[in-house]
């Protein structure tokens, strides 16, 4: 298959971020690892579909208000220090824009922090989730989810519909259940890395093809049927 082939055949990649593009289970994690915060019993109610995105991150900014009330956004821009890029993420994105292919990030984590991957691997959209902030740039507390993990899919059939993707030509690739939102009706689908066995079972059970090892250019032959350029 010529680089022009694969061209005509893929237009997108649309990645989730935590998990996928970098080697965090969750963003939001991260954060209450920073404060010492718990969120596992709403979480659980979370990935049931008991409670909604906005009121998620309403609990989780809840209990690091309780914690400490003045938290300024470079203060939650730490709470992401050292935190490394997947295994081969740099080079997957490098190589799809050498071949003319769009990427994207649709996530469900931390704006601040998703923007600043982003920009560090130049992809040509994203989406994610944002706080409140007042002027002085101190959190004021949750505002309405821009991403719904559950259906993540409105974002990627926004952006077939702005760029004339057809859905057969579009690969999304995530690590949790929720992800499989992503897989709009005719596009394709890849779990990588499942973040729980939540996850695993629910790609299983979909059917789309897994990766189990945390490298990203492990996609790349699910994708173009080749292997990853060296």
């Amino acid at each position: 298959m010529t680089i022009r082939d694969v061209m005509t055949e893929i237009q997108a990649v649309v990645f989730d971020c935590d998990g996928v593009l970098v080697d965090i289970g969750s963003s939001w994690q991260q954060i209450h690892d920073y404060f010492g915060t718990n969120n596992l019993e709403t979480l659980e109610k979370f990935l049931n579909n008991e409670i909604t995105d906005d009121e998620f991150m309403a609990m989780d900014v809840k209990m690091w208000l309780e914690i400490q009330e003045k938290i300024h956004m470079d203060e939650i821009m730490r709470c992401f220090s050292g935190v490394k890029l997947m295994k081969g993420a740099r080079d997957v994105v490098e190589e799809l824009h050498k071949r003319g292919i769009y990427v994207a990030i649709v996530s469900s984590g931390i704006a601040r922090f998703i923007g600043s991957i982003a920009h560090m691997l130049k992809v040509d959209d994203w989406a994610a989730n944002d706080f409140g902030w007042d002027d002085e740039g101190f959190l004021t507390g949750a505002i309405p989810s821009m991403v719904n993990s559950h259906d993540k899919g409105i974002m990627v059939e926004k952006l077939s519909k702005i760029n004339n993707f057809t859905p057969d030509k579009i690969w999304s690739v995530g690590d949790s259940s929720t992800d499989l939102s992503m897989q709009i009706p005719g596009s394709n689908f890849i779990g990588f890395n499942p973040a729980r066995k939540r996850a695993l079972d629910a790609f299983e059970n979909s059917n789309v093809p897994i990766v189990l090892e945390k490298d990203l250019r492990e996609i790349w032959t699910i994708i173009f049927n080749e292997k990853f350029p060296n």
